[in-house]
């Protein structure tokens, strides 16, 4: 939810005069024409239907298709995204700053400019007009279909943008659209200044809902806690409303020791988001409870490895949110705690 921001006369003067700025990208296409670099086919379809999981046989089975009145087996309506996928190289080179220059970048850098660093999907509505078929040709075009005026959200203050994909076959036939929506916000609440080190405060805020609002409490108590199926017991997380193994909707937390060991790790060298250090190094933690966790790593990339034992660590973002991180153990049979960035 997000109400337009209320600011002085001569605040509103500037900010329409932004917002004119803005909006001139609205109508022109966002990207190049995309196109698909390989034609739908069943390989694809079958790795993409075992990693989610989904039995269905007109996927796979083309007689199992054609029972269903179809002409053959066809693709899964949510992999529509997948065909337009652009490789590694395209990424690499957008981090080495090779990027095309469009109106989207154009769009994005101008709200970067003004301090709106921080981004965040917000909507993204399908419409499927027809099933893709075994062979189809897919390309996709990109408009700019809307920039909100500002406005102030949990985030920060900040514009939604509004994109309209197309999806079309090799016969120039829509197949799909998809409307896609992102806030760029500013996550400072103000213009930020380069800070000669990363200030927590200018990261990214998880979202706190019903169903996990228990565990950031218990951690603003410096406290790792696992949500526990009350009549089967099994342990959970990322917190949810039921659970997965009895279909329980009665839970309780208990406490975690904070120790584990490395199950597998990332360090991240971009894109570099405000607020972090670089490389940011990124842990999967087998907790001693049995559930896994997310959490930065204090210390030095170097020095990870899968199996190592780890312990928690605190960071303190600001007066309404602590977050824990892991170290590496220490002999002592309490978790050491750490006070500031």
């Amino acid at each position: 939810m997000s109400t337009t921001t209320q600011a002085p006369a001569s605040d509103a003067t500037d900010q329409d005069a932004f917002l004119a700025r803005l909006r001139e990208f609205v109508g022109l296409e966002a990207t190049p024409t995309r196109y698909a670099q390989d034609t739908v086919n069943q390989a694809m379809i079958r790795h993409f239907v075992e990693a989610m999981g989904d039995e269905n046989p007109v996927y796979v089975d083309d007689r199992a298709a054609r029972d269903t009145g179809r002409e053959g087996v066809v693709a899964p309506p949510p992999m529509l995204s997948t065909w337009l996928m652009v490789g590694y190289k395209a990424h690499t080179a957008a981090a080495a700053g090779a990027a095309p220059d469009t109106p989207m970048a154009r769009l994005l850098a101008l709200l970067a400019d003004a301090g709106f660093v921080g981004v965040v999907a917000t909507n993204d509505e399908h419409e499927y007009v027809r099933e893709l078929r075994l062979g189809d040709e897919i390309k996709m075009t990109t408009v700019i279909e809307d920039v909100s005026p500002r406005k102030t959200t949990g985030l920060g203050t900040g514009h939604f943008i509004t994109t309209l994909r197309t999806y079309t076959d090799q016969n120039d036939e829509v197949v799909a659209r998809q409307r896609f929506r992102i806030l760029r916000f500013d996550p400072s609440g103000a213009k930020p200044a380069a800070p000669a080190a990363a200030d927590p405060a200018l990261r990214h805020k998880p979202f706190i809902l019903r169903d996990n609002a228990f565990w950031f409490a218990a951690a603003a108590q410096r406290r790792l806690v696992i949500q526990a199926c009350t009549d089967c017991g099994t342990l959970r997380h990322p917190p949810g409303p039921i659970c997965p193994s009895c279909h329980s909707y009665a839970w309780h937390e208990v406490e975690a020791s904070g120790r584990g060991t490395v199950h597998s790790y990332v360090v991240s060298h971009h894109p570099k988001a405000p607020g972090y250090d670089y490389p940011l190094t990124v842990v999967l933690v087998d907790l001693e409870e049995g559930t896994r966790l997310v959490a930065d790593f204090v210390g030095d990339a170097g020095e990870v490895e899968i199996g190592m034992p780890v312990q928690v660590d605190w960071l303190d973002y600001d007066e309404n949110l602590t977050l824990p991180r892991f170290r590496a153990a220490t002999s002592a049979s309490e978790p050491t705690e750490e006070e500031g960035n």
